[in-house]
């Protein structure tokens, strides 16, 4: 490596000593970027974004040191949908198959068309995941716990990734390092279902008393045990493969920082996914009981904490100048999702999602309207921005960015924001399609939500879902908790937007 930074900017080997701390990245002028995705974090849940019963002091530090987003959105009201938008620059409901996944599901996003990470790969950036995945695995659901896993995220433009395969609550809970799982033994091969219970693992239906956290009835949390934790599917063997709860965060974490102290001579791109504040619910020792908000509120200092030490190891290694962060969540918050682990009980007033309506699974603002931080490089400082933007125009933006040329049909639903991201550009997009069980669409502050006949309310998780079997009309600048259908005194906009909406819809 000397050699080659000696060829490039200096003209002695002699003066190329003198430098061992430039990296690559810096002398290119390529930022490193890294994406930190938390799990069902609400619009309301950090003190920057006007919490009051919990202080979030490492994410308020990086949205005082950049750019803090109010009308940011991921495209989804729900996990792998919005993730899956994230990578491939497409709306979810564009394609079949891009709901909530099980654990043994198949991969949804296309191994031959552009992604996030190809965008950075296509750029010379080293790329990685590390985190929750949640996109399925291999192409068939039946498969090889036990064998070599694809295709997954190293096939669709990962160099390095280390993940579990769907959510904390669903089996199997195991860690795969590039397409591996991690400490998997042929004596005791993994085997997962989700049809049938396999194996002799107790069940939390058939054993309660084993649970260290009661499941919430109704939720299917009540399969097979793990860790004193029922989860959704049956699973057995890979005994010393599976990860204790405890120490997901702080292994996550202890992986990007060796992936970053790696790659200090060259950019790179990692997408860090957080599991906090998603169920199951169980932080570290270290942060259970001080938010005085039951775990989820601990899961949620746990998750500021994680994002303090990022901040902290990038500046010991000295690259916090040259790497911007971006901070968001992939929906709205939840309470009751699961597990009864006192987010309902002790919530002492805080509210997840703020001022706004919903929250996971609802079409309204608080299902998709979420935190959307960013610091680092070019980014203005010290701004609060009500640019309309979506997490799925990062894929865009970054080819922006870095020069990469994208093809007239690929990604065609992220839109090039690299002002608005920055902080310049205060308009951002002129309309979003939000999706739950029905579609949304958002032009210039006025949003229209199409008519359902799903539940208005789903009672396990307590969420007014939006559904509603006639055209609903809100006026987001005036009334941005959503209180007032003006569907009836509106109706050019309404059929305006639902047209708009119609249009898109074709558009595939």
């Amino acid at each position: 490596m000397k050699k080659t930074l000696s060829l490039i900017i200096l003209p002695t080997a002699s003066l190329a000593v003198t430098v061992p701390l430039t990296s690559l990245a810096q002398i290119l002028n390529k930022p490193n970027i890294i994406y930190i995705y938390a799990d069902d974090l609400g619009f309301g849940d950090l003190s920057s974004y006007g919490a009051k019963q919990i202080e979030t002091p490492h994410l308020d530090k990086l949205a005082q040191a950049g750019t803090r987003f109010t009308n940011a959105h991921s495209t989804s009201s729900t996990c792998t949908p919005s993730r899956f938008a994230l990578m491939t620059g497409t709306y979810p409901w564009r394609q079949e198959g891009t709901g909530i996944l099980p654990g043994d599901a198949k991969l949804i996003v296309p191994t031959d068309k552009i992604t996030l990470p190809k965008v950075f790969k296509n750029a010379g950036y080293a790329t990685a995941i590390v985190g929750k995945w949640h996109l399925g695995l291999g192409s068939e659901i039946k498969k090889d716990w036990n064998a070599a896993i694809k295709p997954g995220p190293n096939d669709v433009g990962f160099d390095y990734s280390f993940i579990f395969p769907a959510t904390a609550d669903r089996v199997p809970t195991v860690f795969l390092e590039n397409e591996q799982v991690v400490a998997v033994e042929a004596k005791d091969p993994i085997l997962v279902d989700y049809e049938k219970k396999i194996g002799s693992d107790p069940t939390g239906k058939e054993h309660p008393e084993l649970l260290k956290m009661q499941s919430s009835p109704g939720q299917g949390h009540d399969q097979t045990i793990i860790n004193g934790i029922g989860r959704i599917g049956y699973m057995t063997g890979g005994t010393r493969a599976r990860w204790v709860d405890e120490e997901l965060s702080t292994t996550f974490l202890h992986k990007a920082k060796d992936f970053i102290s790696q790659h200090q001579d060259k950019p790179f791109f990692l997408y860090f996914c957080l599991t906090e504040p998603h169920v199951p619910r169980m932080p570290a020792t270290q942060f259970r009981g001080k938010s005085k908000l039951g775990y989820r509120g601990d899961a949620i200092l746990q998750l500021d904490w994680t994002v303090g030490q990022i901040q902290q190891n990038l500046q010991l290694l000295g690259m916090e100048k040259n790497t911007i962060i971006i901070f968001s969540s992939d929906n709205g918050p939840v309470l009751d999702d699961g597990y009864l682990d006192g987010a309902v009980t002790q919530l002492n007033g805080h509210l997840p999602a703020g001022p706004l309506r919903g929250g996971k699974y609802s079409i309204f603002e608080g299902g998709t309207r979420v935190p959307f931080i960013v610091t680092g490089k070019g980014i203005a400082k010290g701004k609060v921005s009500n640019a309309l933007i979506s997490q799925m125009d990062l894929l865009a933006t970054c080819a922006q960015l870095l020069g990469v040329k994208l093809k007239t049909d690929e990604a065609k639903d992220s839109k090039a924001l690299l002002k608005t991201l920055t902080g310049e550009d205060l308009k951002g997009r002129s309309t979003l399609v939000q999706h739950a069980q029905t579609l949304a669409i958002v032009k210039d502050d006025w949003k229209y939500i199409a008519p359902s006949k799903g539940t208005p309310y789903m009672k396990l998780t307590d969420t007014e879902t939006g559904n509603h079997p006639e055209d609903q009309l809100y006026d987001l600048k005036n009334d941005i908790g959503e209180k007032n259908n003006v569907a009836t005194e509106y109706p050019e906009k309404v059929t305006e937007l639902k047209q708009l909406l119609e249009g898109e819809q074709k558009n595939k």
